[in-house]
């Protein structure tokens, strides 16, 4: 695929945070979906496990073996139906902008380096549906846009990629998409009825997940806000930027600075929250805030609990 220096010891880096990552040598598959390439129907890309900090069953995707940037800003897809468990910007594993989906057998799907991210955590999704766009993200590495692909056992294990029936044909292969049965948005839970459907059906509580309490929030003019939240349980501060209504999407922008660390971000084209950036400041303060369009706040360090 792309210059292999730009990506040895990138992809496959720092696996344990999805779960158990080993290699599935011996592992037998449950029976489920028909897994399809994660791009649009018709397309040909080039699938490589080139990399030396892959383990083997890892796939880099490219439209050419030679095309260094140019994949970038293109669309991915679901390979199969299925519930979002993950869409967030890693700092920790080089994965960057990354979607997790869980499909019928309790298998996942991974995508990662995404250039941006058009799913949330939560969302039920068809095969074919686009989740996201080739990227090059990742908050430790240098690399060529491409796509990191894996397929995962319920238990996490890095499983044989299997497209259209067929394994993978490791180390590399080129195969052209049969994932024909996309189009329209990604569902997203529905607003009660008392709810005018302009509205975010969304919390800041949601977002962030239990436990969590907003601490302060900031305004971003008419477009929505900044939010501040605390999660006593855990330790953790979160924010997330929350638009006041969901008409078609937005540039957006959350972020998190521990004082003395690198600032999280999370950015992209989004219709309702970017976020949740969240990290520990433990009796050190932080600066928060975000933005959607022109519209921004930027905190002091403050909260220096």
């Amino acid at each position: 695929m792309r210059i292999k220096t730009l990506i040895a010891g990138i992809c496959g880096i720092g696996l344990l945070p999805f779960g158990g990552m080993g290699v599935a040598s011996a592992e037998a598959r449950v029976a489920g979906p028909n897994f399809q390439l994660p791009f649009p129907c018709g397309e040909t890309w080039v699938g490589s496990t080139g990399s030396d900090a892959h383990t083997g069953n890892e796939i880099d995707f490219n439209g050419s073996a030679t095309d260094g940037d140019r994949d970038r800003g293109k669309t991915v897809v679901a390979a199969a139906d299925g519930t979002v468990v993950m869409s967030e910007y890693r700092t920790t594993d080089g994965f960057g902008n990354v979607v997790k989906i869980r499909h019928s057998n309790g298998n996942v799907t991974l995508y990662a380096h995404l250039d941006s991210r058009s799913v949330p955590s939560g969302a039920k999704v068809r095969q074919g549906q686009k989740i996201g766009a080739v990227g090059k993200t990742s908050a430790k590495h240098r690399m060529s846009a491409h796509l990191h692909y894996e397929q995962r056992s319920a238990s996490g294990a890095i499983l044989p990629a299997v497209f259209n029936g067929a394994t993978f044909r490791y180390p590399g292969q080129t195969l052209t998409s049969n994932n024909c049965a996309g189009g329209g948005t990604p569902s997203q839970p529905q607003p009660q009825p008392s709810q005018p459907s302009s509205k975010n059906p969304y919390s800041p509580e949601q977002v962030c997940g239990p436990g969590y309490k907003q601490i302060d929030s900031a305004s971003l003019g008419s477009q929505g806000r900044a939010v501040l939240l605390y999660s006593s349980a855990t330790g953790q501060n979160c924010v997330t930027v929350m638009r006041n209504s969901g008409s078609g999407k937005v540039a957006m922008r959350a972020y998190l600075e521990v004082k003395g660390q690198a600032r999280k971000t999370d950015a992209g084209s989004f219709q309702y929250y970017a976020g949740p950036v969240r990290a520990k400041a433990p009796r050190t303060c932080v600066k928060w805030g975000g933005a959607i369009g022109s519209a921004k706040y930027d905190s002091p360090f403050e909260h220096c609990g």
